[in-house]
């Protein structure tokens, strides 16, 4: 990581919502979900909000260093329908060692649809993938072709 990461950087990202972006496309084999409105859903929007700081920190990173989230804390407080522009207003709040601390706001045009605060990990990928592998090994061998299967009531 560059020591040009520091608090007060800004960034933000615009990005028009397809149809494919809202509530029933989440897990398209939940009834649930299919059932309700076409509005840019939630998990969506806060992959949008870890994509623009992601856009901010990828000058601040050496080469083979990238960055994960591992906090979110954010409101989701107005809908928004498919062909909106959210925008998106990230700004870096604090650098602690390799973790940056995010300041965020996403807008429709129309409404704030949400804020909030999103912490990301630097890390070397060629480490990142070393600790990864012991777990997909784990996971190989435990179950081999098992979907998640819901438990008995």
């Amino acid at each position: 990581m560059k020591d040009t990461l520091a608090p007060g950087l800004k960034h933000s990202f615009a990005y028009k919502v397809p149809a494919t972006k809202t509530v029933p496309h989440l897990y398209e084999e939940s009834p649930e979900l299919q059932a309700m409105p076409e509005v840019f859903a939630t998990a969506f929007m806060i992959g949008l909000m870890e994509w623009t700081c992601v856009q901010l920190l990828a000058p601040h990173l050496d080469e083979g260093e990238g960055s994960v989230g591992v906090h979110v804390d954010v409101s989701h407080t107005a809908a928004t329908p498919p062909g909106l522009t959210v925008t998106v207003e990230a700004e870096c709040i604090e650098v602690r060692g390799p973790r940056a601390k995010f300041r965020l706001r996403a807008h429709d045009g129309v409404d704030e649809i949400g804020a909030g605060i999103h912490d990301r990990f630097i890390v070397a990928w060629n480490r990142f993938e070393r600790g990864l592998a012991p777990k997909r090994d784990r996971s190989l061998d435990a179950r081999p072709d098992k979907s998640f299967e819901e438990a008995p009531a």
